[in-house]
């Protein structure tokens, strides 16, 4: 693997910061809201921010 650069890693750093408010945000959301339909997006909207989350980390090889 190459090596990254310091710009790099501080970018992958505030995605990583961004994606992980987002998830948790969404969560908190889809916990609050009565109507299912909403919860459900809300939900799903968390599990694609997980996913990108994990996918930055592995850049970095955690």
């Amino acid at each position: 693997m190459t090596q990254l650069t310091s710009k790099e890693l501080t970018m992958i750093s505030d995605a990583l910061t961004f994606e992980g408010l987002i998830c948790k945000k969404a969560r908190a959301y889809s916990k609050t809201l009565t109507d299912t339909d909403l919860a459900d997006c809300m939900t799903k909207i968390a599990d694609e921010h997980q996913r990108r989350y994990n996918a930055l980390l592995c850049i970095l090889g955690g």
